[in-house]
């Protein structure tokens, strides 16, 4: 099995005369934790949409040989929707089984196995716009897990994290990049802890 899952060749994008991206090239292996660091507005998100498939009229090259999951930056979250936490990290299991289906019980199974990976287990039941910002990260996260990607992408999942919820949060994105033999790509301005976190570095 072949370690590399993601690589970008010289990636550029621009609008009109404005370069957003210029010239990107990078690597993700299994059980690689990336960090790609840059101030607002330098283009991190658009490199994610290219990567993930949202973005096509890019020059370059993006090759992917692994099964994507994805947490968006600051996910739409409305407070007073009334869904609870199981049922929000059971929609990581829609892309294979299906929207109509029912859940079997080994399903709901694996969805609270993940609710207690990521720590949030005896939030099951809470209605999830009820969430702190570090919870709802959390529930998130589970979701994503759900598909059980090969490839882990974040985009700034620190929004809305105290500093000791960021601590927390990449602690366990260590321990899942091990444990599933995954890699894991993640944007974020926050250097420091792009610093601290991650194995390697892109700016």
């Amino acid at each position: 099995m072949e370690s590399r899952i993601l690589r970008v060749e010289s990636l550029s994008y621009k609008i009109g005369s404005h370069w957003i991206l210029r010239d990107v090239s990078f690597e993700v292996s299994r059980r690689e934790f990336v960090g790609i660091i840059g101030p607002n507005g330098a283009g991190k998100t658009t490199l994610i949409k290219a990567i993930v498939g949202d973005l096509s009229d890019y020059s370059g090259k993006v090759s992917v040989s692994a099964k994507i999951g994805y947490l968006s930056q600051s996910p739409e979250r409305k407070r007073d929707f009334p869904i609870r936490v199981k049922e929000v990290a059971a929609m990581g299991l829609y892309g294979e089984r299906g929207i109509l289906k029912p859940l079997r019980k080994c399903d709901w199974k694996k969805v609270e196995d993940l609710l207690e990976r990521v720590g949030i287990y005896d939030l099951k039941e809470r209605r999830a716009g009820t969430l702190s910002g570090g919870e709802y990260q959390r529930l998130m996260l589970a979701r994503a897990l759900a598909s059980e990607p090969e490839l882990l992408i974040l985009d700034e999942p620190e929004a809305g994290v105290d500093e000791m919820g960021k601590a927390s949060f990449y602690r366990l994105l260590e321990s899942l990049k091990n444990d599933k033999n995954m890699g894991i790509l993640m944007v974020s301005h926050d250097i420091g802890m792009v610093f601290e976190a991650c194995d390697t570095d892109v700016y």
